[in-house]
């Protein structure tokens, strides 16, 4: 049995006691099999062999997902599915190539249920017109997944039809035994509650904002954008993702604000201004493992700025100077 093989059958049943030894394996097998990660270790001078322990680990600067093809094992295979990072026209967008396009619905899928239960109990509305509008974005694909999952009639994506949304919004709350869930780019959903105000529809929804403003709105932090959003969809917590073009994983928000990591993703802080010095860190920028990036990196640096919490939790800071501007949840 292949290395993948035995890797992703274990996938689904990983814990937590588990995750550093199954990131270990994983890291010493990209170390030889993942040829831009290879270079990256050899032009640092660091051995694999020596690496005992998650923050021994050197995690792949984020940008070289848009200078290399990050794969795994490219001789084996094609990629099936490309996802591009949002970014404006002036911007080079990241490029994740995925071999598996089931791998990565069927993980995400997996992740949802398990902090809101089965797909079958939701109907997802989306209002993401630039993830639309520019194309092979991750998050339109996953959103598209749990729709067509929950078998809901109502079609789930919207682009800029805000009374056709709103109709669609009232008629999935009348559907029995259903939540309903509204799925928006920041600056969509702020345009959408302006206009709407605090209507009857807007009411009781579960409400999951993905960050971004994409220059159509000034930069906010996120209790700003929540007091904001609130006004028109009532005093119910606003949910959150964390997740971007690089990650088959995401983190999730229930509402307070802090993200929680799923099985397969883990975070650690760095120093901002020393990228080796890892872990035991309150305040930091975010390296992130994503054990699902079997097929590319798991072991990512983000410029993502973030606050750890005694219970592995998490909240975004911001972005670090000079960084690219994106579309995911990474709020100013």
């Amino acid at each position: 049995m292949s290395f993948r093989t035995e890797f992703l059958q274990a996938l689904p049943t990983l814990t937590a006691s588990s995750f550093e030894e199954a990131a270990l394996a994983l890291f010493r097998h990209q170390a030889v099999h993942c040829p831009p990660y290879a270079e990256y270790l050899q032009q640092l001078g660091r051995n694999p062999a020596v690496v005992a322990q998650l923050a021994d680990i050197p995690f792949l600067p984020i940008e070289f997902f848009k200078t290399h093809e990050v794969r795994t094992e490219p001789a084996q295979w094609e990629a099936q599915e490309l996802f591009l990072s949002s970014g404006t026209t002036l911007q080079q967008r990241s490029r994740h190539l995925v071999r598996d396009p089931d791998l990565y619905r069927e993980n995400a899928a997996r992740i949802f249920e398990q902090y809101y239960g089965p797909l079958s109990g939701w109907i997802f509305l989306a209002l993401l017109p630039s993830y639309l509008e520019q194309g092979n974005s991750s998050l339109v694909a996953m959103v598209d997944y749990f729709a067509r999952q929950s078998g809901q009639a109502q079609p789930a994506f919207f682009l800029h039809d805000h009374a056709a949304l709103r109709a669609a919004l009232a008629e999935a709350k009348q559907v029995p035994g259903r939540r309903v869930m509204l799925i928006g780019v920041s600056y969509a959903l702020l345009d959408f509650a302006a206009e709407t105000g605090p209507a009857p529809e807007l009411q009781g929804l579960t409400v999951l904002e993905t960050g971004g403003m994409k220059g159509r709105r000034r930069e906010m932090i996120r209790e700003e954008l929540h007091a904001e959003l609130q006004q028109a969809f009532g005093p119910t917590g606003i949910h959150s993702e964390y997740g971007m073009t690089e990650l088959l994983s995401q983190a999730y928000s229930l509402g307070d604000g802090r993200f929680h990591c799923p099985a397969p993703l883990r975070v650690l802080l760095r120093d901002p201004s020393d990228p080796f010095s890892i872990g035991g860190r309150r305040d930091g920028a975010i390296n992130v493992i994503d054990l699902a990036n079997i097929d590319s990196c798991a072991f990512i640096e983000t410029k993502d700025l973030a606050r750890m919490h005694e219970d592995g939790s998490f909240e975004v800071l911001g972005r670090m100077d000079n960084s690219d501007v994106r579309g995911c949840n990474q709020m100013v």
